[in-house]
């Protein structure tokens, strides 16, 4: 039964069944998205950008104008479309590879510009459509294809807190948040704040959303939920970060 009030064909947002593996957490993250879309009714003047990787499989998942770009290079080419035409809304959504790795720089210098797109990252705490490698938000001792015996924060350093790390950097008019899929109204929550952040062109807007991937993590049902509910929170906290009018102390989760 659906949670939402049924709404008018002539603007709700079309989709289709999601091409994810089972139990994925991309499949939530983006039904979250979609339904924010249909409540703001923004469809019209919105283009969804995605990344290489698994979040490339949504680039055909909504009835929108979609643009799929190089690996990492999605924060660019949104911030490009949005200065040359910024009537537009524009949301790039990408993995913790996307945005964390070959991105970083790109997600680093849209914050400090405060540039007034929204970004979304799916973090599963590895590389999932390549088999499951380490990545910058692996957690300590989490064992991948390339961490066998668990990741070692004395060699490869602890997992990046990107939500934390925008917030210190955004100026005045940046949102910064983290949900979860374990957490979905929370997570809508975000997602719609950040969307009307950037209607209101106030700034730079970033939500991080803690993902499952059962697949590459070789989990069951049981144990899928318990690492998303359990041991990531232990170094990634969810709620708001950093809220326009709020300066940049932390805020409560609500």
């Amino acid at each position: 039964m659906s949670l939402q009030p049924a709404m008018p064909r002539s603007w709700r947002v079309d989709t289709k069944p999601h091409k994810f593996c089972p139990g994925c957490g991309h499949g939530l993250i983006l039904k979250c998205l979609g339904q924010v879309i249909d409540e703001l009714e923004i469809q019209g003047r919105l283009i969804f950008g995605c990344d290489i990787g698994c979040s490339l499989l949504s680039w055909d998942f909504f009835n929108l104008d979609t643009i799929q770009t190089h690996h990492g290079r999605t924060v660019p080419v949104m911030t490009g479309l949005k200065r040359a035409r910024p009537d537009l809304l524009c949301i790039a959504y990408m993995g913790d590879g996307g945005g964390y790795s070959i991105g970083a720089q790109h997600l680093v210098n849209a914050a400090a510009r405060n540039e007034k797109i929204t970004v979304i990252l799916a973090n599963n705490t590895q590389y999932a459509m390549t088999g499951g490698q380490m990545a910058p938000t692996t957690l300590p001792g989490q064992k991948t294809e390339t961490s066998p015996y668990g990741r070692d924060p004395e060699l490869t350093g602890f997992p990046l807190q990107g939500p934390e790390m925008v917030g210190a950097i955004g100026r005045e008019g940046v949102y910064s948040a983290r949900g979860s899929v374990g957490n979905l109204r929370q997570l809508r929550r975000f997602l719609k704040k950040a969307l009307e952040n950037q209607i209101e062109g106030r700034g730079f807007s970033f939500v991080e959303a803690l993902s499952a991937c059962p697949t590459n993590w070789r989990t069951n049902a049981v144990e899928t939920w318990s690492f998303i509910e359990k041991e990531m929170p232990k170094y990634f906290k969810t709620g708001e970060i950093k809220v326009p009018g709020a300066g940049r102390e932390e805020v409560a989760n609500g």
